[in-house]
């Protein structure tokens, strides 16, 4: 069998992998919910381990190279050998988690309190949740070196038995600098600084796996482990925007990206370096997700159909899962607003829909403010592409063309990186 490139997808709801060919055509893709808690850094490497089983040895075996994203912002603290700590200290603070008690020192060790612009200042950076996950780890007296590592950075070590490494993209809301290639402000300089993670760009080539996880997983022990991205940015990467779009991800949040010039700066904001290229965004706290608080996904489609577009409901809620936002938006105390609720449900969804929309149409508006050109047309991907009534939505508020690309997931975003990195059979990585 010719070698096949693997991508691996952490997302919010579940696993997805990917597999396809040398020439980028489709093999294999898989899905599956998280086998535990979403929190817990096992179910991320049992899920994979789950996923793998589930694809016939001889396909495995031709997994030449693999790349991993995950949710942005999900940290946790390990040991120097990966093992995780004990009790609440072995779970990951997930990326919505803020945690308005350390944004003033998070503001203040990222330098921003000058007016410079950092994607790790307040409440809602994964620098906060580093100082919380460190202050309860100092609570506890827990001692001895840790590692403070994000959701894919931390898979990627457990596949190469080495967790030195982290990809810039995940890392810039702890406070990497992708511009000047250093850590922001005063952070390298801090007691706990030994614990950040040695910085790659998104598309190197680490290391290959490591022989007993090759083993366990029955993939070659040759096979390249290639740092990867956010699951946002390798969404991105599989619809292969041209100039003048934007990408959509209508899922468990919103998303919003597109490819500029220049980097962008700005709270809530993030710019990442993705195959060469600067792509800047922002995740709202907000998505699909809040959907199915009230709807199951069945009903939801069942519902949109009776849903007319071109009659707005006249509602103004605000479908935030909790208290906070970050993007378009940087405020860890907004709230929420997911009433009244109309008799009807398929108008109840419609007024939610209506305010999704209302958040997309703020962040686009955003960038254009920090500097980001207009939009001429909008690639939308995740759970939501299936939706075509809320396209219509999208499209009338937006004013310009908006098309659904439910099948470019971010695995596939991620297998297509790991390809360009696939090496002849039996060589070493660069």
């Amino acid at each position: 069998m010719s070698p096949l490139a693997l991508g691996l997808d952490l997302g919010t709801s579940g696993l997805r992998l990917a597999l396809i060919d040398q020439a980028g055509e489709p093999h294999t893709e898989l899905s599956c919910p998280y086998p535990g808690a979403f929190e817990d850094p096992c179910s991320w490497r049992d899920g994979l381990i789950a996923l793998l089983e589930r694809i016939p040895a001889p396909t495995r075996a031709a997994i030449g190279c693999l790349a991993i994203d995950g949710t942005s912002g999900t940290l946790l603290l390990c040991r120097p050998d990966g093992a995780l700590l004990e009790g609440e200290l072995g779970r990951a603070l997930p990326y919505h988690q803020a945690c308005p008690e350390q944004a003033a020192t998070a503001t203040r060790l990222s330098g921003a309190e000058g007016g410079n612009p950092s994607a790790a200042a307040g409440a809602s950076g994964s620098l906060a949740r580093a100082l919380r996950l460190l202050r309860r780890a100092g609570e506890t007296g827990e001692t001895g070196p840790l590692l403070l590592r994000h959701q894919a950075d931390w898979l990627m070590g457990w596949l190469l038995d080495d967790w030195r490494w982290g990809e810039e993209g995940n890392n810039l809301r702890l406070g990497w600098d992708p511009w000047r290639g250093v850590w922001q402000g005063s952070i390298a300089q801090q007691s706990w600084s030994e614990g950040l993670p040695r910085i790659l760009p998104s598309g190197s080539v680490v290391g290959t796996v490591a022989p007993r996880r090759a083993a366990r997983l029955g993939v070659p022990s040759d096979c390249r482990v290639v740092a990867g991205t956010t699951d946002a940015n390798a969404g991105v990467l599989a619809t292969a925007p041209g100039e003048g779009d934007g990408v959509t991800v209508l899922g468990t949040t919103l998303v919003l990206k597109q490819f500029v010039a220049s980097p962008l700066a700005g709270a809530g904001v993030s710019c990442h370096r993705v195959d060469g290229r600067w792509l800047a965004g922002g995740a709202s706290n907000a998505g699909a997700g809040v959907l199915r608080r009230f709807f199951s996904d069945a009903l939801v489609a069942e519902l949109s159909r009776q849903i007319d577009p071109e009659r707005p409901t006249g509602l103004a809620l605000r479908p935030l899962p909790s208290t906070g936002e970050r993007f378009p938006v940087d405020n860890p105390f907004l709230e929420p607003v997911l009433e009244p609720r109309p008799v009807s449900d398929a108008l109840y969804l419609q007024a939610l829909l209506e305010g999704l929309t209302v958040i997309e149409v703020a962040g686009w508006r955003r960038l254009m403010e920090l500097g980001a050109p207009p939009v001429r047309r909008i690639l939308t991907i995740g759970g939501g592409a299936h939706n075509p009534q809320w396209r219509s939505l999208r499209q009338r508020a937006l004013g310009i063309p908006v098309l659904n690309r439910p099948r470019c997931t971010a695995a596939l975003g991620m297998a297509r990186l790991a390809r360009g990195r696939m090496g002849p059979p039996g060589s070493a990585p660069p």
